[in-house]
Parts: C-alpha cells; structure tokens; sequence
C-alpha cells in the first residue's frame, strides 16, 4: 500500500500560508509609512498656500 505524504502537505501549506502572512505584513507596512509623509506634504501645501 501507498505511503501519504500528509506530512509534507501540510508543511508546504504552513509555509504558504507563512509567506502569504508576511507578504499581507509588509504590505501593510508600506501602506502605514507613505500615508503619513503625505499626510504632512498636504499639510505644507496648506500652510504655503492657504485657501481664503
């Protein structure tokens, strides 16, 4: 009888499901760093160009 590879299974589905995570992770790092410098280059255009 045939041998399942369950084990090896179900360790390449943690470890895609690892990287996924930390794909999700980093994407959401950049996302948090870049809203916050635009945030503040909005501000300055404000504070140069103040709408009256």
């Amino acid at each position: 009888m045939a041998k399942s590879h369950f084990s090896f299974k179900k360790r390449q589905k943690e470890l895609a499901r690892k990287e996924k995570q930390e794909l999700k992770r980093q994407r959401k790092l950049a996302k948090d760093s870049i809203e916050p410098e635009e945030a503040i280059d909005k501000s300055q255009d404000e504070v140069d160009n103040p709408i009256t």
